[in-house]
């Protein structure tokens, strides 16, 4: 029976990405890095000290790479607060409330800091639908790793098979998989060139997973 659902963040609660990407450019700028599209897409879901990490070993930089993730959390700070356009994912809002009010625990799991997950909950007054947050970011191994999801999974105070993951990247899917948690892959317009062929199912609309489908869905496949 389904009992918790662990969602990621960006890309599927909240469309960060495009401030995520400026600031990460603007940092490979500051440190005259060029990195080219189709590298950058391939950390999708990454923490960033595992991006940073990757990048001065890439680029043989002299700086450490806490050095390059406390520049790019500058960037994205003030990006955050001058950006106007930001607003949650389309449909997202109404799922966590239908989800919330049939009696399912929710955990946010994302690769974000906590400092920009709370930055999220806050402005879009979402705490009161979550039992917990945890961030990627302090933990030892980033997503495609599971150590995230199973972590959450524990916050969520059920075991993996009566949870479900919505993720909406590669290395997001290939986290739950490895979990061994039921995963929705969430097909955004905001995620490109992501691979969901480990999904459960794929879907591009929340209206796909209310709770009522999701419930059915759930339970003819772990039955």
């Amino acid at each position: 029976m389904l009992k918790a659902v662990l969602f990621d963040m960006d890309g599927v609660i909240v469309d960060t990405e495009p401030l995520h990407k400026k600031a990460y450019y603007q940092m490979f700028d500051y440190y005259n890095i060029v990195v080219p599209d189709t590298l950058f897409e391939m950390y999708t879901g990454q923490s960033t000290i595992n991006i940073c990490n990757s990048l001065c070993d890439r680029y043989k930089l002299d700086s450490a790479p806490e050095s390059l993730v406390q520049k790019k959390r500058d960037f994205f700070k003030d990006i955050f607060f001058n950006d106007g356009s930001l607003k949650l994912i389309d449909g997202v809002l109404e799922v966590i409330k239908d989800y919330h009010a049939n009696g399912l625990t929710l955990v946010l799991a994302s690769s974000a800091s906590m400092q920009t997950i709370d930055s999220i909950f806050d402005r879009f007054d979402l705490s009161q639908y979550f039992k917990a947050k945890i961030s990627g970011a302090d933990l030892a191994f980033s997503k495609p790793y599971p150590e995230i999801f199973e972590k959450a999974a524990v916050l969520a105070g059920f075991d993996r098979s009566e949870c479900l993951v919505i993720e909406d990247s590669t290395n997001g899917i290939k986290a739950a998989k490895a979990a061994s948690i039921y995963c929705v892959g969430y097909d955004s317009f905001y995620s490109k060139n992501q691979d969901y062929s480990l999904a459960d199912i794929v879907v591009s609309d929340f209206m796909e997973i209310s709770y009522e489908k999701i419930n059915g869905l759930f339970e003819m496949a772990i039955s």
